[in-house]
């Protein structure tokens, strides 16, 4: 019976080629290719409806290992490359190496320079660029304060104000930043350093148009580090005059800086609390001078954040600080990844804020295969988070074994029609 409708159907078609031609024939056959392979693109594509809801589709961009922010058209044409590619928001570094990449009145005062000294960031408003650009493509614009509380051993701002920064309890102050880059870290529970910051952040909301702002882990200090004299003091003042906890002999501790010790996961909960106290004073300015700006933090999971760099992210979520959270889960494989995601304090806060999940897209060094990409983009949308972001705009389609066109190729895919972000 097969065989019989095969043979039907054979010679309707060579019928089909004496009646209409050659020619005829192989356009039949042009049309009839470009069919199957829109129906098998169609299969194989992500089923993705015009009507897919609000999710966060954002970049981190940055001036480290990155050539993107250095000249003014290059930075136009990849915001316009993101909007072509469906992306919907814009997290751009204004504060590193002990700048700004915007003029700062604040930064003026205190170090002598409104600006980042470095060829291609001066006599510019890279801020205002991006807002401009990144609003005209209907995009939302969050600035990042990459370095938080960090800054160059070198910098100015270090040399000029050395009793803002806090220390180890042998008086060391230098941290080594991937074993390498001399850093220091301004005190977090000072009240001068306080100050500083609020003004640089309200700077910020204040003068430009942006939708939102952003912190990370670095708005903490690294665990060992609080016997400041101002930190010891106040400790002081709290305890009985007690002096804080040693650190013990031989720290022993395991990835997320837990140590077992009593009196040290005290101290750690104290200093964390006092960097929660003041994230608590700066958020209600911001949301004196513009209600709407969304309050977005960026941390890693939370006991490394909480433990190695006292930032207790849960309690900032528990206690109505942020608004947004993007959550660092750079993860080289699917169990760890999804380990992190299922973490009970991830499960709380994405029940009560808008709650994305940032993904390693590569780094110089550490390209990230696209196949991954796509699977922990779509690995988000299964336990239904409220977007991803990614680290950074280079590595997008720039650094990775496969091709630029065939990196583009997937994200299209993942991001087939645009959205809008979730409302906070």
């Amino acid at each position: 019976m097969t065989k019989n409708l095969f043979d039907r159907q054979a010679n309707q078609l060579v019928n089909f080629s004496r009646l209409w031609g050659y020619q005829a024939w192989l356009v039949f056959l042009v049309i009839f290719s470009l069919c199957i392979s829109l129906i098998i693109f169609t299969i194989q594509s992500p089923v993705q409806s015009h009507n897919q809801p609000p999710e966060i589709r954002g970049v981190w961009l940055t001036n480290v290992d990155s050539d993107v922010l250095f000249n003014k058209n290059t930075l136009s044409e990849a915001i316009t490359t993101l909007n072509q590619f469906n992306f919907n928001t814009l997290y751009p570094t204004v504060w590193n190496w002990g700048h700004t990449l915007y003029p700062s009145e604040v930064v003026q005062t205190i170090t002598g320079s409104n600006l980042d000294p470095t060829e291609g960031l001066q006599g510019r408003d890279i801020l205002q660029e991006i807002v401009n650009k990144g609003h005209q493509e209907n995009m939302a614009v969050i600035p990042w304060f990459e370095f938080g509380f960090m800054a160059p051993a070198d910098s100015k701002l270090a040399k000029n104000y050395p009793q803002w920064l806090t220390q180890r309890q042998n008086g060391d102050r230098i941290w080594l930043e991937g074993k390498l880059h001399k850093r220091v870290w301004l005190n977090p529970l000072h009240p001068e350093v306080q100050t500083f910051i609020t003004n640089l952040v309200t700077e910020i909301v204040s003068k430009y148009e942006v939708d939102g702002i952003q912190f990370d882990d670095h708005f903490g200090i690294p665990f060992d580090f609080g016997y400041d004299d101002v930190t010891v003091a106040l400790y002081q003042q709290e305890h009985q005059g007690k002096l804080p906890p040693l650190p013990p002999k031989n720290l022993k501790m395991n990835n997320n800086c837990i140590i077992n010790d009593q009196a040290w996961q005290e101290w750690t909960k104290w200093r964390a609390e006092k960097i929660t106290d003041y994230m608590a004073k700066l958020s209600k300015a911001i949301k004196v001078i513009n209600p709407d700006i969304v309050v977005s933090l960026s941390p890693n999971p939370q006991p490394f954040s909480a433990n190695c760099y006292l930032l207790d992210w849960h309690q900032w979520e528990r206690q109505g600080l942020i608004d947004e959270l993007v959550l660092q889960v750079y993860r080289p494989n699917l169990r760890n990844f999804q380990r992190e995601l299922r973490r009970p304090e991830v499960q709380q806060a994405k029940q009560h804020i808008s709650f994305g999940v940032g993904v390693l897209s590569g780094l110089k060094n550490r390209p990230v295969p696209i196949e991954w990409i796509v699977k922990q983009v779509e690995t988000i949308r299964q336990k239904q988070f409220s977007g991803v972001s990614f680290f950074f705009y280079e590595s997008l389609w720039n650094i990775g074994a496969e091709s630029s066109k065939e990196r583009q190729f997937s994200y299209k895919r993942l991001f087939p029609t645009k959205v809008s972000r979730p409302e906070v």
